[in-house]
């Protein structure tokens, strides 16, 4: 009976472990968390000047353990892609370099080697290109102004910078339905045209942000804010029978003035998000954004929580670019609590810290251990085999 009953045991045991083995070729694979790297088209390493730099760049993603690159398509009003719809001198001198369609290299190769490529579009901020063909067609009109009519390109002569330090680049404005139209078909032909991409990823989908800034437009008399362009006054004007450009009289006024602001934003966002979901539902919607939700909401424009909150967008990535780690900490641990439908990812300021590894190490290990839904480094320049060692 002893006997019998120690058979018994062993088959058992040998049926049980041939289960859990079925069961683990069945079970699905758990994708790595995110870990991802900006690629800007000013790169010192050009990437995609060169047949090896795309070798090298995937080569380098697996190394640090990358499984998302974030690829700048559209910046400054130049396509770095293969358009027919804008200027496109950017992307045809990086083809004749390299001799190959390099873009759609790296997407072959990075779907090969489980890593998605975002395109990386920066939406309403045209650099210092003046001119861009969106401007040849509109002219200034499409162009943002602050409270005096000003656009947000630097005027050196301008006694304004004694005491404000603005972004110096030329911005569009969001409230203007000529920006919509005109981004939108740029989305649209990126998607279509590059069918191997996981998402488009929105850069400067917001006002400007001078620095001091001012918490809303009451506080006019006090610092610049933006939304001034003549488009985005005539409607509000139409809509609320109020004008900006006077003296707003209360603060219901004042508010009523800041949210048409915000909406502008958020809506075009909403717009973007609407046309990409419609192409394939699987294809994210990202947005890098200011990572202080209060300088973000008030001055920005850019109501990133509210996007989270409705699903709008599936996540942002904080530009937390800091040196100050306590600083770091708190941004962190704020911002996660906006999460809503969407997640949240942190982006690291390699750039500030590629001297100090020991800074970067601690930074890097405190934002993991706070458990972020990912990480992204800006940027691929920095992201030396040094620091590579640091982080694995």
């Amino acid at each position: 009976m002893k006997k019998k009953m120690l058979i018994f045991l062993a088959v058992s045991y040998l049926f049980g472990l041939s289960l859990v083995s079925a069961q683990d070729k069945t079970a699905p694979v758990k994708e790595a968390s995110p870990r991802g790297v900006w690629i800007s088209v000013f790169s010192s390493k050009k990437v995609l000047y060169a047949k090896d730099g795309v070798n090298n760049l995937i080569a380098q993603c697996k190394k640090a353990k990358i499984n998302e690159i974030y690829l700048q398509f559209f910046q400054s009003g130049n396509a770095y892609y293969d358009s027919k719809i804008c200027d496109k001198t950017k992307y045809d001198e990086m083809i004749k370099v390299t001799g190959v369609d390099s873009l759609d290299l790296l997407l072959r190769e990075a779907q090969e080697n489980n890593i998605k490529v975002f395109a990386w579009v920066n939406v309403l901020s045209l650099g210092k290109n003046d001119k861009a063909d969106i401007l040849k067609k509109y002219g200034s009109s499409i162009l943002t102004l602050d409270q005096y009519k000003r656009s947000s390109k630097a005027e050196s002569s301008s006694d304004i910078y004694k005491y404000y330090l603005r972004e110096d680049q030329i911005f569009l404005e969001p409230g203007d339905p000529r920006i919509g139209g005109y981004i939108l078909t740029i989305i649209n032909e990126i998607i279509n045209r590059y069918p191997l991409i996981s998402g488009v990823h929105l850069d400067y989908v917001r006002y400007p942000s001078p620095v001091p800034f001012v918490p809303g437009s009451r506080f006019n008399d006090f610092g610049l804010t933006y939304g001034y362009g003549p488009r985005n006054v005539e409607r509000f004007k139409e809509k609320t029978g109020l004008n900006p450009q006077d003296t707003l009289n209360n603060e219901d006024e004042y508010l009523a003035w800041d949210n048409w602001k915000r909406q502008q934003v958020t809506d075009l966002v909403r717009k973007i998000s609407s046309l990409v979901k419609i192409k394939s539902p699987d294809l994210a919607v990202s947005c890098a954004v200011i990572p202080l939700t209060e300088r973000a909401y008030a001055n920005a424009f850019q109501d990133w929580s509210n996007w989270l909150e409705e699903g709008i967008v599936d996540y942002v990535v904080l530009m937390s670019y800091t040196k100050d780690n306590q600083f770091a900490k708190e941004i962190v641990k704020s911002s996660l609590g906006h999460r809503g439908k969407g997640k949240v990812y942190i982006g690291i300021g390699l750039f500030l810290m590629k001297n100090n590894t020991d800074l970067l190490l601690n930074q890097y290990r405190m934002i993991s251990d706070l458990a972020p839904d990912g990480i992204v480094f800006f940027s691929i320049d920095d992201l030396t085999d040094q620091i590579i060692g640091y982080l694995n």
